[in-house]
């Protein structure tokens, strides 16, 4: 079939077009979206339901948003099923939101509406210089999401409606100060604690395991010992980078280019100056201002009648510390250095001359130029090697746009190699093994990429060895790649991981040892503890905890405390198991100097968000919420502190 599209381009691409465009007229953008969502309900609200189609809809534009505002972010920490449950209970969350509203009648209107689209940056750069919105540009933006502007603006509409409802939540809590603060203390209580540990180390000694064990475990747990999928790859990377390197300019070229920009390389003019400084702050009292003046001006009197004591005057009287011991003198500076009526007289005046009384947001300077450098071009000979990397670069991007169309078809129309494109762009073919269809943490370069990724491990790349597409890793940046091997993921031989899998089951069976272990002196311990085995007692709180494991912690402070000494037993995973003895609960710490204010809003913030989240569960049942997706199992689930 791909071979036959491959083939017959050009016919399929008329065929779709008579196919493609009278759908369009007649359901519209937003129609053909909603049929092309038409799939499995993954959840229902009252009587609309949410397709497996927006579910990921919304995932991607989330993650599509985050890369756009987290660069920095690995967006593979979102390719998994809780982040993707996440984004359905959003979904679902925002649709019964929209329900409630409907219900009750609240509307947006056009004034309101426009407003808010005044306020997104993408719309509001297509204003017109008669302040009219570039209706071409504001339907490619609705389009660019799958909408027509009338469906952009409905679904801005409900997000409106939404944030009013929320708002008017968020507006009507309230704590009274004595309820914040009873709420502040017992979250900041602190508790005297002693722990005591079983590690895993001291139970491995006593563990014994046979082969019978190892081949046990071994079948059980297949699944942990299995290669990953890999792929060889030939791979070429074409950029602005790999087009520099086929760029040449000749001196004529590069002279001209001199020419040209004689204005940008030429130094600017700087100007040495000496001041002496009287200061009157902007906001000084007039009274006192004029007086700063009056003394200013008895200096520029005796500066005038005798030039040559400029220095000793500045020295003496310039009330500009910086400058006031080297005899007022600022050294060279440029336009732009210093305050526009300071930069005014100072460029306005001969070398030597002494200004009037100059009047900045300071105070009153009297200014006398010391000497001038004027701007001067530099040779071609010097500044040759910069204007060359200049000239590449330039003609290099100018260069890539044209030839990024022919690298695209290029790799696209002669699937089977990427020698051609490469030899008919200069470039490289790079080669890589054991590549993976997911990158390592950290990963960098093109091959971490996830969407190159995912288009080298495609049924067509693996099966028929075809280029994979042009692929955008960055800006100005393509990529496409061919496989050249390709190995499954198998499960490794008992033999092959025999160490491994003895390692893993000596850390389960250890585990299990230390939990055993635990719960059994916990239950021994509530009768008569052994002080022997717990540790110095310390003081714990929230905010200022010790280097403690932060399940523990938690245990520890959410432990029933009514009758003391209270015991906290926990599975700490690899640390192994922990027991805590809470001896005395002690009052909160003072809070620091003016936080306390900070503190209480805080605590209207939650009740605004418990209170959110009490509607939206009235609401919910109301509605009849369905979400037929189960919630994905979190394996790092801590196991609960027992008492």
């Amino acid at each position: 079939m791909f071979e036959f599209v491959r083939k017959h381009n050009k016919i399929m691409m008329f065929l779709m077009f008579l196919l493609i465009i009278p759908a369009f007229v007649l359901v519209g953008v937003d129609g053909y979206q909603r049929m092309n969502d038409a799939g499995a309900a993954v959840a229902k609200v009252a009587s609309y339901s949410i397709t497996q189609g927006e579910w990921d809809a919304a995932h991607k534009s989330e993650v599509d948003r985050l890369r756009a505002t987290r660069p920095d972010l690995d967006v593979k920490l979102l390719d998994s099923p809780q982040a993707r449950y996440v984004t359905l209970e959003r979904l679902v969350r925002e649709r019964v939101i929209a329900e409630a509203m409907n219900s009750s009648l609240l509307a947006i209107s056009d004034k309101r509406l426009a407003a808010e689209l005044q306020q997104i940056p993408a719309i509001a750069a297509m204003k017109k210089p008669d302040g009219t919105i570039d209706k071409e540009r504001y339907v490619q933006l609705a389009a660019s999401q799958g909408l027509t502007p009338e469906g952009l603006e409905a679904r801005i509409r409900q997000d409106l409606s939404r944030r009013q409802v929320e708002a008017g939540l968020g507006a009507s809590a309230f704590a009274p100060q004595a309820v914040a603060d009873m709420g502040l203390n017992a979250f900041f209580e602190r508790r005297d604690v002693q722990v005591a540990r079983f590690t895993l180390a001291e139970f491995a000694s006593q563990i014994k395991i046979g082969d019978a064990d190892i081949e046990e475990f071994f079948k059980a747990n297949s699944a942990l010992f299995q290669t990953a999928e890999t792929v060889d790859l030939q791979y070429l990377v074409f950029d602005v980078e790999a087009v520099k390197k086929t760029v040449t300019v000749n001196d004529a070229d590069v002279r001209t280019y001199y020419e040209q920009n004689n204005a940008r390389l030429q130094s600017k003019e700087e100007r040495r100056a000496s001041h002496i400084l009287i200061n009157a702050p902007k906001d000084m009292p007039a009274a006192e201002r004029e007086k700063a003046k009056a003394a200013a001006q008895d200096l520029l009197q005796k500066v005038k009648a005798k030039p040559d004591t400029f220095v000793q005057l500045a020295t003496k009287f310039s009330q500009d510390s910086g400058s006031a011991a080297k005899g007022g003198d600022l050294d060279f500076f440029a336009r732009g250095a210093m305050v526009k009526p300071f930069e005014d007289a100072a460029f306005s005046l001969k070398k030597g001359d002494i200004s009037d009384l100059v009047e900045s947001d300071f105070g009153f300077h009297i200014i006398r130029l010391t000497d001038i450098k004027t701007p001067s071009v530099p040779s071609f000979e010097s500044v040759r090697e910069k204007l060359v990397t200049e000239l590449k670069a330039q003609q290099a991007q100018r260069k890539f746009a044209e030839l990024a169309e022919q690298f695209t078809n290029g790799v696209y129309e002669q699937a089977d190699s990427l020698q051609p494109v490469a030899e008919r762009l200069k470039l490289d073919i790079q080669i890589a093994s054991n590549v993976q269809r997911k990158a390592a943490p950290g990963a960098k370069g093109v091959l971490s990429n996830a969407k190159l990724l995912a288009a080298v491990f495609s049924a067509d790349a693996i099966e028929k060895k075809h280029n994979t597409e042009a692929i955008e890793t960055g800006p100005s940046q393509l990529v496409a790649a061919r496989v050249t091997k390709h190995e499954a993921a198998r499960t490794r031989a008992l033999d092959e991981v025999r160490g491994e899998v003895k390692a893993r089951l000596l850390q389960s069976r250890s585990q299990e040892a230390a939990k055993k272990e635990g719960q059994s002196k916990l239950k021994t311990w509530q009768a008569q503890a052994d002080e022997g085995k717990l540790s110095a007692a310390m003081v714990l709180s929230r905010d200022q905890a010790p280097a403690l494991n932060p399940r523990l912690m938690e245990a520890i402070m959410h432990a029933d405390t009514a009758k003391l000494p209270a015991w906290v037993g926990l599975d700490v995973g690899g640390e192994g198991y922990a027991i805590a003895r809470i001896n005395k609960v002690l009052p909160r710490n003072p809070a620091p100097a003016g936080a306390t204010e900070q503190e209480r809003g805080q605590v209207v913030r939650w009740l605004a968000g418990a209170e959110s989240d009490a509607y939206y569960e009235v609401i919910k049942a109301r509605f009849k919420v369905q979400i037929k997706v189960p919630r994905p199992s979190d394996n790092s689930t801590a196991v609960g502190a027992t008492e």
